[in-house]
């Protein structure tokens, strides 16, 4: 190399060394999930931001889901909101009504030149966050569906088969009074969430409205109707069941009270979400688990429909700095792959919320080696949805499952008639979905 080179070399390297990097966009996300669950979507983002330079995802844990769509609506109003916010399933008709603040996701992506094909989504999954064009609205990324934990040893102790769990409310019945009765345990069965479990799921599985205008993804108008026969029986039948020691109240809202009495082998079978099955598998280690799906009332329907989903999506926001959503949308991308969702799925507990992630699950031989882990998933696909077992969209509906709670507690305390509770719940909530409409 001759002394010209050399030194046109040395100088073009310390120009270079001298030229500070660009740094990545940062791209807030703010999420509700702690613990376990919180540390693997950190990792996720720490992958997404591995995988290239351009774009950081930052996670910042904001609470509870309610603290974390509060928060996010008084930033956005503060013109402070992070691109991404985790949103819960009850949040949706809220964010739906925020026109002007949410940046639909399948524009996002065709926007921003993304690949977008919501097809490859599983439909129950994606249906309840669509819009009535059957638009996706925002990014489905952790979705469950409640199902039935039994123990097997307490089958076994009380004569009953550990491996045929009740497929109907019948049997519900009978193998709780087998079990008390042979002393197995002292409850037959517990339950979380009286609202979305025993309520909106129970109307699903049953193929009954739960409101009018298509259980409220036809308009703001809409009204509740799920105080029908139905509805007022099976809140009768968990009352009739309470005071008899076959069913033990789980406590209000998600029903807290529930699991402990399902791993110290108080109550024998126990109804929560799918999302739980590591929870309560490390929990329950004293005996072996069973799954099974959640039960249904025979003499109203032959086989059962679908259940419908619980969990978040990521809704994106406007108002950001350009630059960041073509980042968000590299970021829903990423969010989709196989190999991301697979393992988000098994690690969680949550649904696999893609045909291919699911694929990939089996074809890794996960539910092989974790039997019962396919339950939720089978359950929600085994039926075509119908606009009763689609889901629910509501404005107001956390209220609203608080309204539930209050009637069922007064139910259970003989204050209230099954008839005069449920009535009570659909007069209060329509009360509440005519102060959403007027307000939106």
């Amino acid at each position: 190399m001759n002394k010209i080179a050399f030194f046109l070399s040395a100088g073009l390297t310390s120009l270079s060394l001298s030229v500070p990097a660009i740094a990545a966009t940062k791209i807030q996300w703010w999420h509700a999930m702690g613990g376990e669950n919180g540390a693997k979507l950190e990792q996720i983002a720490k992958g997404f931001n591995a995988s290239q330079s351009d774009y950081e995802i930052v996670p910042v844990y904001k609470g509870t889901y309610d603290e974390t769509l509060t928060g996010a609506i008084a930033a956005f109003r503060a013109n402070q909101q992070p691109a991404i916010v985790q949103v819960y399933e009850v949040g949706t008709g809220t964010m739906m009504a925020a026109q002007g603040a949410v940046y639909p996701v399948y524009q996002l992506m065709k926007d921003q030149g993304e690949p977008w094909d919501q097809n490859k989504f599983i439909a129950p999954v994606v249906g309840y966050y669509s819009d009535t064009s059957g638009n996706v609205l925002s990014l489905p990324f952790n979705s469950s569906t409640p199902i039935m934990y039994y123990n097997k040893d307490v089958f076994k102790k009380a004569g009953l088969d550990p491996e045929t769990p009740p497929k109907t409310w019948a049997d519900v019945e009978a193998f709780s009074r087998t079990i008390i009765k042979s002393g197995a345990a002292k409850c037959g069965f517990t339950s979380a969430w009286i609202s979305w479990i025993q309520t909106e799921n129970l109307n699903a599985l049953h193929d009954k409205p739960y409101s009018t205008k298509a259980n409220g993804f036809g308009g703001l108008d809409a009204e509740f109707t799920f105080n029908n026969d139905l509805t007022i029986r099976h809140w009768g039948n968990l009352k009739k069941w309470q005071d008899e020691g076959l069913f033990k109240f789980g406590g209000p809202v998600g029903g807290d009270n529930a699991p402990p009495m399902f791993y110290s082998q108080e109550c024998a079978m126990y109804m929560n979400s799918s999302a739980g099955r590591a929870g309560v598998i490390n929990n329950a280690k004293a005996f072996k688990v069973g799954f099974a799906p959640l039960p249904y009332y025979d003499d109203v329907i032959k086989q059962p429909l679908n259940s419908i989903i619980g969990g978040a999506t990521l809704w994106t926001l406007k108002g950001r700095p350009e630059e960041e959503y073509k980042g968000v949308a590299k970021f829903y991308t990423y969010l989709q792959k196989p190999e991301v969702q697979a393992d988000w799925h098994q690690f969680s507990g949550y649904l696999p919320i893609t045909e291919a992630a699911y694929k990939l699950s089996q074809e890794q031989g996960y539910y092989e080696k974790n039997p019962g882990a396919d339950v939720g998933i089978k359950q929600l696909t085994r039926v075509t949805p119908t606009e009763n077992s689609k889901g629910i969209r509501f404005g107001n509906y956390v209220q609203v499952r608080g309204i539930i709670d209050d009637e069922f507690a007064a139910l259970l305390g003989g204050k209230k008639t099954a008839k005069e509770a449920v009535d009570s719940v659909v007069a209060r909530g329509n009360e509440q979905l005519r102060d959403f409409e007027s307000a939106n």
